[in-house]
């Protein structure tokens, strides 16, 4: 215990917070999930898809845009403008490749193409998995950064990130990289 009292965080602190737990959550939580799902469950049932379907939309993604909203508001909040730094422009760039991953993954499993790749798995297939790995990464990449560069800049460096913020990130990048 300290002998000095402890500031709250203000509520642009607060905002932000909320904003890094739910695109955390979304992105390095619940999208590997959802791809675990889809890797190890279709070994033995062929109702995998709605299993996967249902973390990485229905639920992932109300997560995603909640927390992606949030963080466009506190953007405007400290009224510095909108997807001028670079955890600004990788947060638009995620979004975009989520919607684009949600649309290539029904296409891959409505859209089957067997006359040309007999054996095998199509290319929009590959395609879904590459952007996926891409998403992962990137979504690695802007949490890291978001810890440790866009809090002091978006907040002003009052109240630091604890250590176990950013223990809890590496401990997600190596689980989820397994």
């Amino acid at each position: 215990m300290s002998d000095f009292p402890t500031i709250p965080l203000n509520s642009l602190e607060k905002q932000a917070k909320t904003h890094a737990i739910l695109c955390t959550t979304g992105f390095l939580v619940l999208l590997p999930i959802g791809v675990l799902v889809a890797r190890y469950t279709r070994t033995y049932t062929a109702k995998w898809w709605l299993a996967h379907w249902t973390i990485q939309f229905l639920i992932s993604g109300p997560i995603i845009f909640a927390g992606w909203a949030l963080g466009y508001k506190t953007t405007n909040d400290i009224g510095l403008g909108h997807f001028i730094d670079t955890h600004e422009k990788c947060g638009l760039a995620l979004l975009i490749l989520y919607l684009v991953q949600l649309t290539l993954g029904a296409t891959v499993h409505f859209f089957k193409f067997p006359t040309l790749l007999r054996g095998h798995r199509a290319p929009h297939n590959y395609l879904h998995v590459v952007i996926g790995i891409a998403i992962f990464i990137l979504a690695a990449f802007q949490v890291h950064y978001g810890l440790y560069t866009e809090w002091l800049i978006g907040t002003g460096g009052l109240h630091i990130v604890p250590q176990s913020a950013k223990h809890a990130w590496l401990a997600l990048v190596i689980v989820s990289s397994v």
